[in-house]
């Protein structure tokens, strides 16, 4: 740089270039002693028999170098090149140092650490649940209720209650205090919504005690489900069924899965009449997807990538009835290429199945308890593929979600609130150890 006219600083030369090798390994010093002898070598014609000039640096021991008498060979091999020159070395911080630094230090040079807590977030919307604040709310009015808080708020632990733990899990809940119509309210979450699907009795006790707390709740989902008009129209009653001949029990989750077709849905407005059904063998979780009636195995095999294969990739096996859309020729062609194997139903043992048949009729009882509530059938599928995923599976004691995903959804009643886990113990297990930690021993043979 020079100075112009007025006394300002003007740039005359750029010069910049990567390190050697070698030179990476010099240390901070000699690198920094480096880039002042490459700047009067490129600068010499400008410099040389030009009179004094200074050098400003950043690095404050480049002043005492040539004046160091503890120097290295190298050092000396280039303070014989610097006596060709009259000049004179002065630090200048690198906070001020800004028209040196302009190459090595563009903002956009700089490495950046992804914040996904700030970068490109312009508003956070956090919804809650007026539910949730309608239970802290009739706290207030539930004198058991202010008595514990005010235990649990005391500020010192003699004026606290004692506390007795005799639950089997690790699940926080929610205390609901003693207001009638607020209990209906959370009964009709998790049994009437959509959500729910009107999973019975025994499910639905399940369902909400994983969240909610009060006392007598089994006597409560007792008398709501059994005054439930729709679960006494839709649900089948009860009968013994002989034991089924299953197939052995895959080690993990997406390993082996069965599907299957039900047809004769109302016709919604793509008159599509029936639905595709995906399981997963181990898990149970349930993908479905309306299609038409004459559905090809093209389109079977499009539906089985977009909702199976992109999430889970390929199982090893898939197990199907003894159906022309499963047998064609694009299947075999396409299972041949990816090596899965598609293993047909016999003729002999048809309840090999069976898995795919239960889900097909729990599948029946929900489009008719959506009846009232969708116009078409297809429009109800997500709903009825949430709710059959998060109820407790008899085979396994859990729900799909949770032998999934190690945890369960956030339900909308839910919204606000922080989702339970598991204990610690559990969570230092491997995921396919605790899969299987999770599953009863029956159901692991």
């Amino acid at each position: 740089m020079q100075h112009d006219r007025e006394g300002r600083d003007r740039v005359v030369y750029y010069q910049s270039r990567q390190l050697k090798p070698t030179e990476r390994n010099y240390p901070v010093h000699d690198k920094e002693l480096l880039a002042m002898k490459y700047a009067l070598a490129k600068f010499r014609v400008y410099l040389l028999g030009s009179g004094p000039f200074v050098v400003y640096t950043d690095h404050a021991s480049l002043r005492t170098a040539v004046k160091s008498p503890h120097i290295s060979q190298r050092m000396a091999r280039w303070l014989s090149f610097f006596a060709e020159y009259d000049f004179r070395v002065e630090y200048k911080p690198g906070r001020l140092n800004v028209v040196a630094d302009a190459l090595s230090r563009r903002p956009d040079y700089a490495v950046k650490t992804a914040d996904g807590n700030r970068i490109g977030v312009e508003r956070v919307n956090a919804p809650s649940s007026s539910l949730i604040d309608d239970v802290k709310a009739a706290y207030a009015s539930d004198a058991d209720a202010k008595q514990l808080l005010s235990y649990a708020s005391a500020p010192s632990d003699e004026a606290r209650l004692l506390l007795y733990s005799a639950v089997d899990d690790d699940v926080i809940r929610i205390v609901v205090p003693n207001d009638y119509d607020l209990r209906m309210r959370i009964m009709y979450e998790y049994q009437d919504a959509p959500t729910a699907g009107h999973p019975g009795r025994e499910k639905t006790y399940v369902l909400f005690t994983r969240d909610f707390y009060w006392n007598h709740q089994y006597k409560w989902v007792c008398k709501y489900v059994r005054a439930c008009e729709v679960c006494q129209r839709v649900k089948p009653a009860a009968f013994s069924q002989a034991p089924l001949q299953s197939l052995s029990t895959p080690s993990e989750c997406w390993q082996s899965i069965s599907m299957d077709f039900v047809f004769g849905l109302p016709s919604d407005s793509k008159r599509r009449t029936g639905v595709v059904v995906f399981v997963d063998r181990f898990s149970k979780m349930v993908y479905l997807a309306a299609v038409p009636v004459e559905v090809t195995a093209v389109q079977t095999a499009r539906q089985f990538v977009d909702m199976v294969f992109k999430h889970h990739g390929m199982p090893l096996d898939i197990v199907s009835d003894r159906d022309p859309r499963f047998t064609a020729r694009f299947w075999q062609e396409v299972f041949t290429l990816l090596g899965t194997q598609l293993s047909m139903s016999t003729a002999d043992h048809p309840q090999t199945d069976s898995q795919t048949d239960r889900v097909n009729r729990v599948l029946g009882d929900l489009l008719k308890s959506y009846a009232h509530s969708f116009q078409q059938s297809s429009d109800c599928l997500p709903m009825a593929e949430f709710a059959i995923n998060n109820l407790v599976h008899a085979s396994t004691g859990h729900t799909p979600f949770y032998v999934n995903a190690m945890r369960h959804p956030r339900l909308p009643s839910m919204l606000g609130t922080v989702a339970s886990s598991l204990s610690g113990e559990d969570l230092r297990l491997h995921p396919n150890n605790r899969r299987r930690a999770l599953i009863p021993t029956q159901y692991q043979r």
